[in-house]
């Protein structure tokens, strides 16, 4: 099931762009009112992610997206693997907000060693962004663990963007992960107690760039109601998380996530 979906999740977007050239269902109607019209697409799916920071396996969980529009204009692009959040200002193609992130908790059962347990966490932070015109944009986030990990993690990514107009939007970039001492000594350190406990070496991580990777979505309209959309997400370890015995004898410096969903659209006065 996870080569499928993940699979699934990186051949729609070829699949749909190909067949979005087809595609016909009638545009919104255009009336007075509309003005003051507001559009929502509301989605939920299924995705496959890893079951904690450097597993070697994955779990599924849902999938949710939510994006609104003024009648008459076009969907925002979101990339698919961003955290929610939303737009607090905005000029000339740059834009910040405040983002919300809730990470799944790792157990020693889970490692298969004794070296201490993360709780899910609620990340909480902010965004910063570019978007030269439908093509391209530039993004960073940053977000501090208010439990669990207790650190600082963030993210820089870019997207390529491919769309007609809310047909099909597809979309693929690089991922850089970056984040403090304290995240990274919560997922890949090995303090001395529980190198005693668990019988791997100390491992002491500092901070710095923990991973990078590349994501692709599409979101896919199957009619002016009704639609598809799906992500592929892959990440390669790196640094002192590369090198954590943890990771190393029990988990995987590779981290595949993707997922696939249907989302409806409708309009609001």
């Amino acid at each position: 099931m996870r080569h499928l979906l993940i699979a699934a999740a990186a051949v729609l977007p070829a699949w749909s762009a190909a067949a979005a050239q087809d595609v016909q269902y009638p545009a919104p109607p255009a009336t007075a009112a509309d003005s003051d019209a507001t559009r929502v697409r509301v989605g939920i799916g299924a995705q496959l992610q890893p079951r904690y920071v450097g597993a070697d396996g994955t779990s599924v969980g849902p999938l949710f997206h939510v994006n609104i529009a003024r009648h008459g204009h076009e969907f925002a692009f979101t990339a698919p693997d961003q955290s929610p959040g939303f737009e607090l200002a905005s000029s000339g193609g740059f834009s910040v907000g405040p983002v919300v992130n809730l990470t799944g908790r790792r157990k020693e059962s889970d490692v298969g060693a004794l070296v201490g347990n993360v709780s899910r966490t609620v990340e909480v932070g902010g965004f910063a962004q570019y978007q030269a015109g439908d093509s391209w944009r530039l993004r960073a986030e940053l977000r501090k663990g208010i439990n669990g990990h207790d650190g600082l993690v963030g993210e820089v990514s870019a997207d390529k963007i491919w769309r007609d107009g809310d047909r099909y939007v597809f979309s693929i970039g690089p991922r850089v992960l970056f984040s403090d001492a304290r995240y990274q000594r919560a997922y890949f350190g090995v303090s001395p107690a529980a190198s005693l406990a668990s019988g791997l070496p100390v491992h002491d991580p500092g901070g710095g760039v923990h991973a990078v990777g590349v994501a692709s979505g599409i979101t896919y309209a199957l009619d002016s109601r009704w639609g598809l959309f799906g992500y592929a997400r892959y990440e390669r370890l790196v640094g002192d998380a590369a090198r954590s015995p943890i990771v190393r004898d029990y988990g995987s410096r590779n981290q595949l996530s993707g997922g696939l969903g249907v989302n409806y659209t409708f309009t609001m006065r």
